[in-house]
């Protein structure tokens, strides 16, 4: 047999092959079709229960309300998760990143037009204040390490009045007590109880970047 007859007998199975299949997808399309119908509305369903599985945490989020008695029933670590969940209540798309070597960095957050916040959070079940120190050392690290726009130590306690008078003349927040009495259960965002600027403020460290 030549190449010319094998290339036409294969040429012959293959629209056999093909009318076959053809065939077979004709009788089956109903079901095909049925399947098609079937993945599809099934798609749909998830999409509509994630879309109100989203819509019901962002409602409940919206709503959250810690008092001090919460705050201060807490430990280190379930204080700076409840930082992180009111910024989060606030709009801010926050992170718990607090451990060993963190550089004064707690949590730290994004939002639109207002840029990027550290928190360094200094929890105490013994009412202490807050001295100086924190301040410098958030300070120094909020800009360079971390692309800081805004720097803010929150602590269920309380500052020095050094620590207070440093932080303002520095651009560096202080939340104390009764702002965070304010924040958390009063439910004012953090960004309006601050009066945060826009990104890009002149902040100490961006000027001396």
């Amino acid at each position: 047999m030549g190449a010319a007859a094998v290339a036409l007998a294969l040429a012959v199975a293959l629209a056999q092959a093909a009318s076959r299949l053809l065939a077979k997808a004709a009788e089956s399309w109903p079901l095909l079709i049925l399947i098609g119908l079937a993945l599809a509305t099934g798609l749909a369903c998830i999409r509509i229960r994630r879309s109100h599985r989203n819509r019901a945490d962002s409602e409940r989020q919206a709503r959250l309300r810690i008092t001090l008695a919460e705050l201060d029933a807490m430990d280190d670590q379930q204080f700076e998760y409840a930082l992180r969940d009111l910024l989060v209540r606030d709009g801010w798309a926050a992170t718990k990143v607090g451990r060993g070597g963190d550089q004064a960095a707690d949590v730290i957050g994004d939002l639109i037009p207002l840029g990027r916040i550290v928190v360094q959070a200094k929890y105490t079940r013994v009412g202490s204040k807050v001295g100086s120190s924190v301040m410098y050392e958030v300070n120094g690290t909020a800009g360079p390490a971390h692309k800081a726009d805004h720097a803010v130590v929150v602590t269920n306690g309380s500052f020095t009045r050094d620590a207070m008078a440093w932080g303002d003349r520095h651009g560096v927040h202080w939340v104390d007590r009764d702002r965070l009495g304010q924040w958390a259960h009063d439910g004012k965002a953090l960004h309006e109880l601050l009066r945060l600027p826009s990104r890009r403020s002149r902040l100490p460290w961006r000027r001396a970047a």
